[in-house]
């Protein structure tokens, strides 16, 4: 499963279905997450995916590329006119800066990711409690915009407990999942009323971060209907989860994909899977993102299994990699997402020997 890919491996055209539970039937288009480029305007960053070679943006809820606060319809409208202008698309935004501040244990740090309304203060349960009433009204713009997939993170109560040292008290995890339930199932509630659904980015410090803990966040919701996933197999890889086992684990809650690769069992051994506290892109890490198609991620076996669980949404690309120009690399990311992807069989090939001796 962590074996590369050649980056000229065989394509043909690809399918896009607007609800992901139906097989393919149109181009799934490549879309570009714009969440790494808010220093960039909006315009500035649909005119450049344009160029790279996307099919459209995943907007992020920060920077001006999608204002919540101001997305009333006329806001709305405008930012449709202005991707419908530069032959773009939008299938999803994304709101994980302020999703991992509903369930989060706050502190000076979400100032950095927060805006001053949300932050106020400062005082913890505020912060939750305005981000969870943003995610709601997130849900709302988005249904004025007219995308039906949100994504984001939740944050994590219990997330420093996941190395059970000291040892955990009964309860506490459990008690972790009971809070993610009680900020979320109203959170989710409005959102289903819209038709709208939030998609997870299964991720370290969010409730769900393996295949296990994003089963019994399920649980904890009662498996709510508006509640699944936005897949990412970078997160997953050098973990060591399965991340195609969790296409087919979740078939029915994958809501969305982001391409993004990561390298494993790389650096000079002096750093672990945990970080050891040396930052992203230096090249003592064990583990480190890599341009899509760079990484030990087997994209292929990705397509195949999306392809067999129906899923007809976009493949959008998180571009990551600090050794890299970033145009460079969202330009080959492009290419190497249109090349891995190709459509399911239309036929049963044993069939075709019965046909033939008609």
């Amino acid at each position: 499963m962590g074996e590369k890919l050649p980056f000229d491996i065989c394509h043909s055209f690809s399918f896009f279905h607007a609800s992901t539970q139906l097989h393919p039937v149109m181009p799934r288009p490549v879309t570009l997450f714009t969440g790494q480029w808010a220093d960039l305007s909006c315009d500035t960053m649909i005119q450049k995916a344009k160029t790279f070679g996307y099919d459209g943006v995943e907007l992020a809820c920060w920077g001006d590329h999608f204002e919540v606060d101001k997305a009333d319809q006329a806001y709305c409208d405008a930012k449709r006119a202005k991707l419908k202008a530069a032959g773009m698309q939008c299938h999803a935004i994304s709101t994980h800066l302020v999703g991992q501040a509903v369930c989060d244990n706050i502190d000076a740090r979400h100032a950095q990711i927060l805006s001053p309304a949300i932050y106020g203060d400062g005082n913890p349960e505020g912060v939750r409690q305005r981000a969870a009433e943003e995610l709601i009204k997130t849900a709302h713009a988005a249904k004025r915009f007219g995308v039906s997939v949100v994504n984001g993170f939740t944050g994590s109560s219990i997330w420093h407990l996941v190395y059970s040292f000291p040892p955990n008290l009964p309860g506490q995890i459990e008690a972790g999942y009971a809070d993610f339930a009680k900020r979320f199932k109203p959170i989710l509630d409005e959102y289903q009323k819209l038709g709208i659904r939030y998609a997870l980015e299964v991720h370290p410090t969010e409730i769900a971060f393996d295949i296990a803990s994003a089963e019994r966040a399920l649980q904890a919701v009662d498996y709510h209907p508006a509640f699944g996933f936005n897949y990412d197999p970078s997160h997953f890889g050098y973990q060591g989860v399965d991340y195609v086992k969790f296409l087919y684990k979740f078939s029915d809650r994958i809501f969305h994909v982001h391409m993004k690769d990561v390298s494993w069992g790389i650096g000079d051994g002096t750093v672990g899977v945990f970080g050891g506290h040396v930052d992203f892109h230096k090249p003592s890490r064990f583990w480190d993102f890599k341009s899509v198609g760079r990484g030990k991620i087997n994209f292929e076996l990705i397509i195949r299994a999306l392809n067999d669980i129906g899923y007809g949404g976009p493949l959008s690309v998180e571009w990551e990699d600090g050794a890299m120009d970033r145009e460079f690399g969202a330009t080959e990311s492009a290419a190497f997402c249109k090349k891995i992807d190709f459509p399911p069989s239309k036929i049963i090939f044993d069939a075709q020997f019965a046909e033939a001796s008609k």
